[in-house]
């Protein structure tokens, strides 16, 4: 009767888990409907992930209400003499001893509802899930998706803004939330311990920004390219400096009793903390992308090292491959106790640099459509949960007076975020970030699925509680409110749509409008920041043959002595393609690692040289015969006849209005 009775349970263990996922693929199926419904009907109200939360919502009132008591053999068993958890359990049943794993604290008060319904249960997914299967699709397909042109043109405002202003509106949210905190005391409203430093990590999750409604308006109306790429360049690296920066807060532990007091020594050990994760990350993400690159570029070749044959006939296995090393990107950046967030971004920046090109090209439609197809069913399920979440997680702690208090917190610390650093970077900008595009920012500052994975992946404690209940309603609001609000709110302040996304902006009062594509690319390298000017120079003539069948020949770039080397790393397929590729990231490319900026009669080249040199650019002495290299990049970066003057492998970028080019300094 024992063995039919666990047999029995187990049964309808397996049943309720198969109606909880397919409670969620019915949601998922009932959003997608509603989205073509929407984009039938040209709605722009309302954007697929609120869709998604409000289908999550009339759920979780069904399962929160509608379900009857199904658990009927729950036991509440008193440890005394234990001071603390344990991961795993073995109890004692009359001789026989079974194992039970932790899932988590129950509020004493939330016991009963939780004893009464297995269903809230089974919808309740480990927060693990989110970490390890969600968030990877999500940030991957950011990485591999990034319009590398326009990212890089505006690097230097990008970094500003994820770095320094992640930074800036953590540590003003916190400090703000913990005035919030102590006024909580005075009234009495606080009923357990709430410190500094976990105000500090509510001020770092919440500061993880993801304008995903607003982002995707912004494509639908082809909005202007700039202010998209300042969003979408932000949202991503933000998310990656949250995660991390969370980290290090957690790892602050100063010296003493006190373990929540200031520390110097132990302020200094969380920043050096934040940056051996950061750089760590990076350089694990970035590794592994060039190592599947190197890993396709030799079975392209078909050569023996790799005991492949030609990878690329097999596009099912090529596409595993590629799949397969970029999730796993994620999974041993968290085993090696870096963050995966920030590998598998850079791994699928990298791979859409160099191993994209070596795919072949049913295998570069897969993978673009496969993961296109992962981060759109991976963030509408996140979506979801946090409606269903609202009312089946067990661990809601509302405080109203908190809950105000971070949404006063978190405008002030975008705004402060925003506004100041806008100034700073329009000091070095020629084309300025205008007001318009600066309260655009400020308005696009919404919440997601990064604030809720960070906030739900510890609800241990009666503040990270109160942090996770407010987190989603914030991110509820922001999502309604602000994302239904972005089509007026584009139209109020002038910001153009319909634009063409290789359309530059307009030109300011002081340059010289010219449409044709060469001035575009000219404008196109001058505004991207000088130091990405040197490397993209060096990643074209060195890395990109190494890694890619793309770019010119070793042979020709290469010093004389280095020959033998250059023929062994030379593939015969760069000098088998007649038609160099051309890619958006080419108007990045110089010839050399040498730059020369005009200024006047001055020359200043990178290396820290200068001279004399008249601001008419009229070519001396005729123009030098060019090696095929050269004519190759010339070709790439479209110059035609453009009227710069080559020295050996060196260009000369005009700055000076007087020459009539559209230039603009770089940031």
């Amino acid at each position: 009767m024992e063995e039919l009775a666990t047999e029995k349970e187990a049964e309808e263990s397996h049943r309720q888990d198969s109606v909880s996922l397919l409670t969620f693929i019915l949601l998922l199926t009932l959003t997608i409907l509603t989205i073509w419904l929407f984009k039938h009907r040209r709605v722009r109200f309302l954007h697929e992930t609120g869709l998604a939360m409000i289908y999550g919502l009339i759920v979780g009132v069904i399962l929160r209400y509608g379900t009857t008591a199904t658990s009927g053999h729950d036991k509440s068993l008193s440890c005394t003499q234990e001071d603390r958890a344990f991961s795993t359990l073995l109890v004692n049943v009359s001789g026989k001893f079974f194992e039970y794993t932790l899932k988590g604290e129950i509020s004493p008060g939330k016991v009963n509802s939780v004893e009464q319904n297995d269903m809230l249960r089974k919808v309740t997914f480990d927060p693990e899930v989110f970490f390890n299967i969600l968030l990877p699709p999500i940030i991957f397909h950011a990485g591999y998706s990034l319009k590398k042109r326009h990212f890089f043109r505006n690097l230097g405002s990008i970094l500003a803004y994820a770095f320094l202003g992640t930074a800036v509106s953590c540590f003003i949210i916190g400090n703000l939330m913990y005035g919030v905190v102590k006024l909580m005391k005075i009234v009495g409203q606080l009923s357990d311990k709430f410190y500094y430093t976990d105000c500090l990590f509510f001020g770092a999750i919440i500061s993880a920004t993801d304008p995903v409604t607003v982002l995707a308006i912004f494509n639908e109306l082809h909005a202007d390219v700039d202010l998209y790429a300042l969003l979408f360049g932000e949202s991503v690296l933000n998310d990656a400096v949250a995660i991390v920066l969370s980290s290090s807060i957690v790892a602050y532990q100063p010296a003493g009793l006190n373990t929540h007091a200031f520390d110097a020594a132990a302020f200094f050990k969380s920043v050096g903390i934040f940056l051996g994760i950061f750089s760590g990350s990076f350089t694990m993400g970035a590794v592994t992308g060039v190592v599947t690159a190197l890993i396709s570029f030799l079975s392209l070749t078909g050569a023996d090292v790799t005991k492949f044959t030609k990878l690329h006939c097999f596009p099912l296995l090529e596409t595993a491959l590629f799949f397969l090393m970029s999730w796993s990107t994620f999974l041993l950046a968290e085993a090696c106790g870096f963050t995966g967030v920030v590998a598998v971004l850079f791994c699928g920046i990298t791979q859409a640099h160099y191993t994209y090109n070596n795919l072949s090209v049913e295998s570069r439609s897969r993978t673009k459509q496969l993961f296109e197809v992962l981060h759109f069913l991976a963030e509408n399920f996140i979506f979801s949960y946090m409606g269903l979440a609202l009312f089946t997680f067990q661990k809601h702690v509302f405080s109203p007076v908190f809950i105000i208090g971070a949404f006063v917190a978190i405008f002030l610390g975008r705004a402060a975020h925003i506004y100041p650093l806008s100034f700073f970077l329009n000091l070095g900008r020629r084309h300025k970030i205008g007001w318009n595009f600066q309260h655009m920012m400020m308005f696009s500052g919404l919440r997601g699925a990064m604030a809720f994975a960070l906030a739900i992946r510890d609800t241990a404690s009666y503040a990270r509680q109160m942090m996770f209940t407010t987190t989603l309603l914030i991110v509820f609001f922001t999502v309604w409110i602000i994302g239904g609000g972005t089509t007026p709110m584009l139209s109020w302040l002038n910001i153009r749509v319909g634009v063409d996304p290789d359309q530059d902006p307009p030109p300011n009062n002081d340059s010289f409008q010219d449409g044709s594509d060469s001035a575009r690319g000219n404008r196109t390298k001058q505004e991207s920041a000088w130091l990405f000017r040197l490397w993209y120079s060096f990643d074209h003539n060195y890395l990109k043959p190494i890694l890619t069948h793309s770019g010119p020949p070793l042979t020709t770039t290469l010093p004389a002595w280095c020959g033998l080397l250059a023929q062994c790393l030379t593939s015969p397929q760069v000098y088998e393609n007649q038609e160099p590729l051309r890619e958006e990231d080419s108007d990045f490319i110089l010839t050399e690692g040498d730059l020369t900026l005009t200024f006047g009669d001055s020359t200043v080249t990178a290396n820290g040289s200068s001279g004399s040199h008249t601001a008419s650019m009229s070519l001396e002495g005729g123009r030098r015969m060019k090696s095929s290299s050269e004519e190759v990049l010339e070709r790439d970066l479209g110059m035609g006849d453009q009227k710069v003057s080559s020295r050996g492998t060196r260009l000369v970028f005009p700055l000076e209005d007087s020459v009539r080019l559209p230039a603009q300094s770089p940031e």
